[in-house]
């Protein structure tokens, strides 16, 4: 029974790898100009927008598989619409740094993600300025700027679009956590998108409106349905992959995988757009920017199992209670609506530990974790 279950978990870290990786390719080769040709990056982001909507509608409102929580005007108007807002930022600057640099630099400028989420953190309040958080963030950041300073292909324009994305992508998560967390609501994966999707789609429609529907012309659009679809499916199918990781792993796994997954992203990059060439600079300094990365997660994981295990509990007695947590985050999808509610506090009360979420699959916050800096497990980016 332990190896069916170790396989079943290592078979649902493949599908995350698998998932996260291809769509990021995938939206990368739809909107580059010499591939797909369909250089629409908000246009991409409000397909899949509504797609994830129309999908979640019909899974709460007519199949009713989950049942919607108590969404009240003041905390759908002071919380759902900011992180939406934020939401669809993040999606529309990330997509369109596909543009103009290349998915392997792109990944290295990722790195950035604990130092922004750190720095929204310090603002926000939610965070305290710790001398060895800083030394880490200090180590990535260095990282990242020989990173950069080795980039063949380098692009002011696409740069900032991305790093733009990532600290619009921080505020949110601690929007999150402030707004949501602190009033005891969480949201699983079909929820999140019923309430955040439509709205982020009416977000996007103002600078769609301004800066593409000028320039669009269907004359020259190649519109192939199976494409967006499928397209959009896999982004969707992405939240609920890392949704089945979360409830069966826990952060330090998850970060592992993330970590292959860039590298493995990176190696598949070169291959499939072989103009994205990378070099012997971007290697290292992607190299020390992960070095810092992983200790700076080692350091939040540290500081998230001491607050978690109290001091007169044995290690069994822990482990007993951790696995019966995972349990019951995972069994979120029923008719039930206690038990949807159950998880939901479950998941509220661990906003002081690490969220855990996805550059591609931002809506999903984690059922158990906080976030801890690196973005891990972008729909979409989009």
């Amino acid at each position: 029974m332990i190896n069916r279950q170790l396989l079943l978990t290592y078979f649902y870290l493949l599908i995350y790898i698998c998932l996260s990786s291809g769509v990021i390719l995938y939206n990368k080769w739809v909107l580059s100009p010499k591939y797909f040709k369909f250089p629409f990056p908000i246009t991409l982001t409000m397909i899949h927008m509504g797609f994830s909507g129309v999908v979640a509608f019909f899974l709460v409102r007519v199949f009713k598989v989950v049942a919607p929580v108590k969404m009240t005007f003041q905390i759908y108007a002071t919380c759902v619409i900011p992180i939406s807002a934020f939401f669809a930022s993040s999606l529309w600057f990330g997509n369109t740094a596909y543009l103009h640099i290349s998915v392997a630099f792109i990944q290295m400028l990722k790195a950035l993600m604990p130092v922004a989420t750190f720095l929204m953190a310090v603002i926000c309040g939610t965070d305290k300025l710790r001398c060895d958080v800083f030394l880490n963030m200090v180590l990535v950041s260095v990282g990242v700027v020989i990173s950069s300073y080795g980039e063949i292909h380098f692009n002011v324009i696409g740069t900032v679009y991305q790093v733009t994305g990532i600290f619009a992508e921080a505020l949110r998560l601690v929007l999150t956590q402030v707004l949501l967390q602190k009033k005891g609501l969480t949201l699983n994966p079909v929820t999140s998108l019923y309430y955040i999707a439509p709205c982020s789609f009416l977000f996007l429609f103002v600078p769609w409106y301004l800066l593409e529907k000028p320039v669009m012309e269907i004359s020259q659009i190649q519109f192939n349905f199976w494409i967006f679809f499928s397209n959009a499916f896999c982004a969707l199918a992405l939240n609920f992959s890392i949704f089945l990781v979360i409830g069966r792993t826990g952060a330090v796994t998850i970060r592992v995988a993330g970590v292959l997954k860039d590298w493995i992203l990176i190696a598949l990059s070169t291959i499939v757009f072989p103009e994205s060439a990378i070099t012997g600079l971007n290697i290292i300094g992607y190299a020390i920017a992960l070095c810092g990365v992983v200790m700076y997660n080692y350091l939040k994981v540290k500081d998230a199992r001491a607050s978690n295990q109290l001091p007169g509990e044995s290690i069994p007695e822990r482990v007993t209670k951790e696995w019966k947590l995972d349990k019951k985050s995972s069994d979120i999808y029923t008719d039930d609506g206690n038990n949807s509610n159950n998880a939901g506090n479950i998941a509220g009360g661990a906003a002081s530990e690490s969220i855990v979420v996805d550059e591609e699959a931002p809506l999903l916050p984690s059922s158990r974790f906080s976030y801890t800096g690196r973005s891990q497990v972008s729909s979409h980016k989009a």
